[in-house]
């Protein structure tokens, strides 16, 4: 692998990121859900993060859940995923249960996952947003991403941003 290994763990000063672990699997559902997406079943649940568990290490970039030091609650999560770009220009990607919006938790939880792909050696991160999701484009311009080009979906506009690392 031509790059080091994005950690496991990450602390910040409200949140602990980690890599899932099965009893996750009622927080991820509950996401699932709020975002109108069905809802998969405890075993689906699973089974998903079973296997991006398994996965992490190889590809040495993942999705870390959120939650906060003092009450331990799941929060959502953030990480690097290869989604519509590449394992060498991996997308940051966040996702939080809408009663943890507004908190700055996702700026917190993106800083650090950007320190941490700094680390890894790599020179460039995407994001790839829905043009629509103002909330997610306030948390990339704190974090330094420019705007950078536009696709589409079946979905809706997709607007990619770009950070620089080097």
């Amino acid at each position: 692998m031509p790059y080091e290994p994005m950690p496991f763990e990450l602390r910040t000063e409200r949140l602990a990121l980690r890599l899932w672990e099965e009893s996750d699997a009622a927080g991820y559902r509950f996401l699932v859900g709020e975002r109108g997406d069905a809802m998969p079943t405890f075993e689906e649940a699973t089974e998903e993060i079973r296997g991006a568990r398994d996965s992490a290490p190889a590809r040495g970039i993942h999705l870390l859940t959120l939650r906060r030091h003092d009450e331990g609650d799941f929060l959502g999560y953030c990480g690097l995923v290869i989604g519509r770009s590449t394992l060498d220009e991996p997308e940051l990607a966040y996702e939080l249960l809408q009663g943890a919006h507004g908190n700055g938790y996702a700026t917190e939880a993106a800083t650090a996952v950007v320190a941490a792909a700094r680390e890894t050696g790599r020179s460039r991160l995407w994001s790839t947003v829905r043009a629509w999701n103002t909330p997610s484009f306030r948390v990339l311009d704190k974090l330094g991403f420019r705007r950078d080009h536009l696709t589409a979906d079946e979905k809706g506009e997709i607007v990619w941003s770009v950070l620089e690392l080097r």
